[in-house]
């Protein structure tokens, strides 16, 4: 496995954006936010997915939160950089123009609401990955997308695209991401994207997680993805059943106020999300505090 691909076999942490109570963004608590997942021993950051609530960030917004995070992160570990979207040309456009310093990959979601076919998509990603000076990570959600990139088109652009180098499952599709795990290249990662999947992903030959958990509890849930990397999945088991109703709870009101919930609890940052986004409903919260609580 090269080295350009190896820093992204582990824990990616798809970061939350902390706000003020005005809704500005609290770039004091982003630093230290930062700084909690490193200190967890997680491999890798994400900025600007969709926990980031990007979508509700304005352009000058984005570039202040990237920055922020490189600066925190000050090349401890890799970075990696949100840009996907249904706009093909618009993000083409936009590799010619974004800052790419402190950028190590990005993480390119399958196009939404267009709903393309597995031709358009695969066309979509060769243009970005004919483009990107940064290796791609591509995002498969279809909860969210409301279309499927399927084990044939993902396996189809890991093999004519060298600088397509993982994809993030998150279709809970486990046949799905086994047939692509049997038939990807050597230098191809499959990436859990749901935190309650990654242990038996791992079992299949999966190759980590961009979690949402690990914003809160980097230290415990980097070294379940650690310990089942390298086979260990009786100690594995131990943190992966510690933090399971935990996990199904920060997705019960949506993702990322459940998180948020979580880390405001844990003080590591607050609990303000944006519009659309609300908070978690009062029995979410006194459930997690109950959890919490437990855990600790």
């Amino acid at each position: 496995m090269s080295s350009t691909v190896k820093k992204f076999r582990g824990t990616g942490v798809a970061m939350v954006t902390p706000f003020k109570n005005d809704g500005s963004v609290d770039y004091k608590q982003l630093e230290k936010v930062t700084q909690h997942i490193i200190k967890g021993k997680c491999e890798y950051l994400v900025v600007l997915g969709t926990t980031g609530e990007s979508v509700t960030l304005t352009k000058e917004e984005k570039k202040s939160v990237v920055k922020c995070v490189i600066n925190a992160a000050d090349k401890k570990v890799p970075v990696v950089l949100g840009h996907g979207g249904n706009n093909t040309q618009e993000l083409l456009e936009g590799l010619n123009t974004l800052n790419f310093k402190g950028i190590d990959a990005l993480l390119s979601v399958s196009p939404y609401y267009n709903k393309p076919t597995q031709e358009g998509i695969y066309q979509h990603y060769k243009a970005l990955a004919q483009n990107s000076p940064l290796p791609i990570i591509l995002y498969n959600v279809p909860g969210r997308t409301a279309s499927n990139i399927t084990a044939d088109t993902t396996l189809r652009l890991a093999h004519d695209c060298k600088n397509i180098i993982a994809v993030k499952e998150a279709s809970g599709n486990i046949e799905q991401m086994m047939k692509i795990i049997n038939g990807k290249p050597k230098d191809f990662l499959v990436i859990s994207g749901d935190d309650a999947l990654t242990l038996p992903l791992s079992a299949c030959g999966g190759d980590g997680v961009i979690s949402v958990v690990a914003n809160a509890f980097p230290k415990d849930y980097s070294e379940m993805v650690r310990l089942s990397l390298k086979g260990d999945f009786a100690k594995a088991q131990k943190l992966h059943y510690k933090l399971l109703e935990i996990i199904g709870l920060l997705f019960v009101d949506g993702n990322p106020a459940g998180v948020k919930c979580a880390m405001q609890l844990l003080r590591v940052c607050n609990d303000k999300v944006r519009l659309p986004l609300v908070g978690v409903t009062k029995p979410t919260s006194d459930r997690l505090k109950e959890l919490i609580k437990k855990y600790r």
